[in-house]
């Protein structure tokens, strides 16, 4: 078989794994097992199970970052694009959470992530000047509201969740109200 098929098949089983389990209960013999490929070749490819784990996580983190473009001068655009992208990728959101639980995110992808904020902060601080963004508010805490406001109803969410399948859940509704929402916080 292909080397790149075999690690291929060992990050979408780690990547179910941690998210069912999160990172300490994971198990890499069942991430092998389920990726038909022996333990040898996995601490080959990835190292141990922390860095398998940055791998999986970065690798996720980053398809949203680049998929989901970041539109200071339209946040409750940008809220609503991350809501749906969120649906469709809830593993991501899962992985997040255990991350933020278990440990920091580190190595390659804790720089690309740090330097992906800062210049988010930068460009709603630039909209914020522009007359585009309430002035009142640290730029930080704008992100942090609307990443919070747009993943309300993420698997990680206390009170209610969303998913893309579920026929009970009002997708759109939700959609409208986080728009509306973060309009309302954000506008200036």
């Amino acid at each position: 078989m292909d080397g790149a098929d075999t690690r291929r098949r060992i990050l979408d089983a780690a990547t179910a794994e941690f998210a069912a389990y999160g990172i300490a209960g994971a198990r890499v013999d069942r991430i092998s097992q389920n990726a038909k490929a022996n333990k040898a070749r996995l601490y080959a490819y990835f190292g141990n199970k922390d860095q398998l784990f940055d791998h999986v996580f970065g690798e996720l983190a980053h398809a949203i970052m680049t998929a989901v473009p970041f539109t200071p001068d339209d946040l409750p655009g940008y809220a609503a694009r991350m809501f749906d992208t969120c649906l469709d990728a809830p593993d991501l959101v899962r992985l997040a959470t255990w991350a933020r639980l278990e440990r920091v995110p580190a190595g390659e992808f804790a720089v690309e992530l740090r330097a992906d904020t800062d210049s988010k902060i930068r460009l709603i601080a630039q909209a914020q000047a522009d007359g585009l963004v309430n002035p009142d508010l640290a730029p930080a805490d704008i992100l942090s509201m609307v990443m919070a406001m747009a993943l309300a109803w993420s698997p990680a969410s206390l009170s209610y969740t969303a998913t893309r399948n579920d026929p009970a859940t009002d997708t759109d509704r939700r959609r409208r109200a986080l728009v509306e929402m973060v309009r309302n916080a954000v506008s200036h």
